[in-house]
């Protein structure tokens, strides 16, 4: 069965990448588009208004569509509420594997949360699973949810995640009410991932980005969306700010 897919990235790179993701992932795409933000987003969709007040204009029907958290003009998790009649697979794809990120974005139906930072291979693999009925998770989002569930803290988690395909809806290349925008964070570091303070130490000692990248091993958008994430949970708008504080938490 023919299907058209939907990439709501703001990185130009991560969006080309994620298309390459899902080619290799399913023989029968006939057509990726690409929206920078939530406003292109709604438009391929056909989505007039937003929040509770949302509804679709046209027809169109994408059958997988891959949602960025983090967008210019808003947060990803108002389209997934904007979507939740939609028959599409929706798909998070971001770099936060924090609860604070992961539960909200299930809560708001999400089928799948997989990390751009993962391997190609990975996320092929995960992407694929949707034919077999199984939800698209990065190894490090199942292992987060195995262990909170272990926790007895089932009581206050999300239904179980299922996949919105028949299994015929895709063909793999391989055999088998209006949420308020996120409230800006105060300047704490307990805040930043283990990731982003990596990233934040190797920034404070004048490594560029794609050297970052390379220390790290993940790729230089990657490093480049830490960045825009430190910024924003630290208040600041320049490597020098976020060098000077860095340098008062003892980081360099």
């Amino acid at each position: 069965m023919a299907v058209r897919v939907l990439i709501v990235e703001d990185n130009p790179v991560a969006r080309s990448f994620l298309a390459r993701v899902v080619r290799e992932s399913f023989s029968d795409v006939i057509g990726v588009s690409e929206a920078g933000d939530l406003e292109s987003a709604r438009r391929s969709l056909g989505i007039l208004g937003s929040g509770a007040h949302a509804h679709a204009a046209t027809t169109e029907v994408y059958k997988l569509i891959l949602v960025d958290l983090e967008l210019p003009d808003g947060n990803g998790l108002e389209l997934l509420a904007e979507l939740a009649q939609h028959a599409a697979t929706k798909i998070v794809t971001t770099l936060y594997s924090d609860d604070e990120h992961l539960f909200p974005a299930l809560q708001c139906g999400a089928d799948g949360y997989l990390l751009k930072e993962d391997r190609f291979e990975v996320l092929v693999e995960e992407l694929q699973k949707i034919v077999r009925g199984q939800p698209p998770l990065s190894p490090a989002i199942a292992r987060r949810l195995l262990s909170h569930f272990r926790q007895g803290e089932s009581a206050s988690a999300p239904a179980p995640l299922t996949s919105g395909f028949a299994p015929g809806d895709f063909t793999p290349t391989t055999s088998p009410g209006k949420l308020a925008p996120m409230a800006p964070p105060d300047p704490d570091f307990s805040r930043l991932t283990p990731r982003e303070s990596e990233v934040l130490t190797y920034l404070s000692k004048g490594f560029t980005i794609k050297e970052i990248a390379g220390l790290m091993g993940i790729k230089w958008f990657t490093v480049n969306d830490h960045i825009k994430a430190i910024y924003r949970k630290l208040n600041v708008s320049s490597r020098a700010e976020a060098a000077v504080l860095a340098s008062k938490q003892g980081l360099v």
